[in-house]
């Protein structure tokens, strides 16, 4: 009753509201005296929340230092439900710049980061975010079938950096790369983005190797640990 004086609604329809809040975990309702309070499902978004406030304040040096590289648009993002969200940027003082926005969401099978962050899954998980999500063609260079993205995935694990080749929008050219944490798992992932008269084929290998050093040293601060090859090689033995 409180709620429905609150709300200035009937009766009914709180109750239905209140019913689907708590199917979803947003409310947990006491049995004995049949009042609401907020659910752990609020928690979770506040942690994640909190983690990429966290995320943005670690990368930002490493995002200065790319910028202050390459002169191009920087982006941080990480992986949510199978997108890109993008949680932090930095661009150059230049008249043709990025138009993408903090707080924006794009596909992942077309965008560097994107496909930077889904080298880093298991074939199942890929496999699930292709089911969801699909394969749309948004430009004429757009991966549409699983093979190819698949492909294009073993290419980035061997290269250590994934390319948007004006993937996502014609005329943009994007190099990405994985940032891990302290267990090797995936984090998020950064990008350098420009025009392709800017950003031309002959730069993505210098481009790459930049964007892998910073992600690499962002990796190092949050606990990741690189394991040089002959140690992994006599652990292995």
């Amino acid at each position: 009753m409180e709620l429905c004086n609150a709300l200035k609604l009937h009766k009914s329809t709180v109750h239905r509201l209140m019913m689907v809040l708590e199917q979803h975990r947003f409310v947990d309702k006491n049995p004995e005296t049949g009042r609401y309070r907020l659910g752990l499902k609020l928690f979770e978004f506040g942690s994640k929340a909190i983690g990429a406030l966290d995320l943005q304040r670690h990368s930002k040096p490493y995002l200065n230092r790319l910028l202050l590289e390459i002169d191009e648009t920087v982006h941080f993002c990480i992986l949510d439900d199978g997108q890109v969200l993008y949680i932090a940027k930095v661009e150059p003082q230049r008249s043709v710049r990025m138009a993408c926005t903090v707080g924006s969401r794009a596909p992942a099978y077309c965008t560097a980061v994107g496909k930077a962050m889904l080298a880093e899954l298991p074939d199942t998980e890929v496999n699930s975010i292709i089911r969801r999500r699909g394969l749309k063609a948004i430009t004429r260079n757009t991966l549409t079938t699983a093979a190819e993205l698949k492909a294009e995935l073993k290419a980035v694990r061997i290269r250590g950096f994934a390319i948007d080749d004006e993937e996502k929008e014609e005329g943009l050219r994007c190099v990405g790369a994985a940032v891990r944490g302290h267990s090797g798992r995936l984090i998020a992932a950064i990008s350098v983005s420009g025009p392709a008269f800017r950003v031309t084929k002959e730069r993505i290998p210098d481009i790459g190797r930049a964007v892998m050093a910073a992600a690499g040293d962002l990796s190092e601060e949050l606990g990741y640990q690189v394991v040089p090859p002959e140690l992994a090689r006599r652990s292995a033995s």
